[in-house]
């Protein structure tokens, strides 16, 4: 399996604990690092 895949179902995983247990800029905060953490991992070859 590609790793870009992996890493994508790992970040909408994450996305979906996120949106569940928290709450108001605590949630926002935590959706954009996660995003920014699987954009950089995708695109920018990984950390």
């Amino acid at each position: 399996m590609n790793i870009s895949i992996v890493t994508i179902i790992v970040a909408l995983l994450a996305i979906v604990l996120a949106w569940k247990l928290l709450k108001g800029l605590v949630k926002t905060v935590a959706l954009l690092g996660i995003l920014v953490i699987a954009a950089l991992f995708i695109f920018g070859g990984g950390l």
